[in-house]
This record gives C-alpha cells, sequence and structure tokens, in this order.
C-alpha cells in the first residue's frame, strides 16, 4: 500500500483542490470563501461536476510558498474530513499533478489523460 503524500513546502506556487458532493457543497463553498478572506488568497469557481483532472466537484484556491505555514495547518484542521489536493505550479501540469500532488484526507485517482501529448 502506497502512502499518502502529505503537503510539503518546497514550490513557489500551490493550488489547493477542495473536493466535495452534494452533501458537503454549502460547508466546501464556505470553507473556500473563508480561506480567501482570512488569507487574501484567489478562490476559484466552485465546479459542481468534475473538471479537468478532477473526478470530483471541487473549488480551487490558488497560494504561494509564502502562505503555505499558515494556510494548509488552518486547512487540515478546518476541513472536517473533506479531501483537498494540493500540488504544486510548476508549470509541468502532469508533474504537478503527479509527482508534486499531495493530499489533506484520502487520495483521489486523477484523471491524467488529459494531460497526454
Amino acid at each position: 500500500m502506497t502512502e499518502t503524500k502529505r503537503p510539503i513546502n518546497i514550490h513557489k506556487g500551490y493550488h489547493a483542490h477542495v473536493y466535495f458532493d452534494a452533501d458537503t457543497l454549502e460547508f466546501a463553498s464556505g470553507l473556500c470563501s473563508r480561506a480567501g478572506e482570512l488569507f487574501g488568497l484567489k478562490v476559484g469557481r466552485v465546479h459542481q461536476k468534475p473538471i479537468g483532472p478532477h473526478p470530483k466537484w471541487s473549488c480551487q484556491i490558488t497560494f504561494a510558498g509564502k502562505h503555505f505555514d499558515e494556510f494548509i495547518p488552518w486547512i487540515d484542521k478546518n476541513r472536517n474530513g473533506l479531501t483537498v489536493l494540493v500540488h504544486a505550479l510548476t508549470g509541468d501540469n502532469l508533474k504537478d499533478h503527479t509527482d508534486y500532488a499531495y493530499w489533506l484526507g484520502d487520495s483521489v485517482e486523477l484523471e491524467l489523460s488529459i494531460f497526454a501529448d
């Protein structure tokens, strides 16, 4: 069994994708909004369908390495059981979603075929 990789602060930029479903939509939306307000982060749309490599409903939060040490413990503490994918922004989408993908909660299999050349 492979151990889930926890987020580490070694990159300049990151996305956090909060995964949710119909039952947790309201909570997840509020969590993402609070993260944006508390940390001054860019919060994307709340997607109520799978989008890109993400097989679940999700909301994206963009943040820099300088926010990592405050933001990651906060979202981990406040995610209330939701899964959060945290991945680097290096310009290589495949590596960002594989080698540089980290998880809060259970990992989810991503749809990586969209990154095939």
